[in-house]
């Protein structure tokens, strides 16, 4: 099954493993049905859940009916417990949508959502993220995760994000990084794919971060913040949600200008 799976991830074409993919996982998810993990996105328990990886693949990592990955949980965990994102009414804009959120940020009445992509079947608008097509100052929230790596010009790409971003408004924006490193790594004469998977965890990454990432936020404006979320849950949270231990959290927020 991880061969399957990781050789779908390399190969088929993401805007169709998009609309395929939940077909199929949800057939499977009717075998897997138990009580050792959880989903907290969909309340749904599994005796074991799939595993993800293009390379290096992880067991339990899938959530079946969601699609969810370990990130996307840990996500969730942090809107439901740490903000009022499920209580207050807001205006949101998610870009590259995923499948486990959309549907279910779809269902709240209190969220204007709006979902954006260049080209995602699953998203409203379709734009670059380095030339948003909304006015400042526009959203409440903004969730913006595992895209800016895929970005040539990240700096740009963050700059509209803050821009579209009202006063007091906040954004989840997360990337792969690896904290091995004090610094982005980043070569632009890496252009070839096997090379940029060695050294960038994907063909089409730019850039690997690293522990310098909240520092490059606040360098566009944000007031940024590295937060270790996941050592407030228990040993048995992490294991029940399928989480994983170094996850952290980035938080951006726009501050209210203040009139002297």
């Amino acid at each position: 099954m991880k061969r399957i799976i990781s050789w779908a991830l390399r190969k088929v074409p993401r805007h169709l493993l998009h609309r395929i993919a939940p077909i199929i996982t949800k057939t499977m998810s009717l075998f897997m049905r138990g009580n050792i993990f959880e989903d907290p996105i969909t309340g749904i328990s599994y005796r074991r859940m799939l595993p993800y990886g293009r390379i290096n693949s992880r067991p339990n990592a899938m959530a079946p009916d969601s699609l969810s990955l370990e990130r996307h949980r840990l996500q969730w965990l942090y809107l439901e417990r740490k903000t009022d994102f499920f209580k207050k009414q807001a205006k949101v804009l998610h870009m590259a949508p995923e499948y486990c959120f959309r549907i279910a940020f779809k269902k709240l009445d209190h969220l204007e959502y709006i979902t954006a992509d260049l080209n995602s079947p699953w998203a409203d608008v379709h734009c670059d993220i380095c030339d948003l097509p909304f006015d400042d100052d526009t959203f409440d929230v903004v969730l913006c995760n595992h895209v800016l790596e895929h970005i040539e010009d990240d700096q740009q790409a963050m700059k509209e994000l803050f821009r579209v971003l009202k006063p007091g408004g906040w954004a989840m924006l997360q990337v792969p990084i690896n904290y091995q490193n004090a610094t982005t790594y980043e070569d632009s004469t890496i252009t070839d794919p096997k090379e940029r998977e060695k050294h960038f965890w994907q063909d089409d990454h730019y850039r690997l971060y690293g522990r310098d990432y909240a520092e490059v936020l606040s360098e566009i404006g944000f007031e940024s913040s590295e937060i270790n979320f996941i050592s407030e849950l228990s040993e048995e949270e992490i294991k029940r949600f399928g989480l994983m231990p170094q996850e952290k959290v980035y938080i951006g927020k726009k501050t209210v200008a203040v009139l002297s």
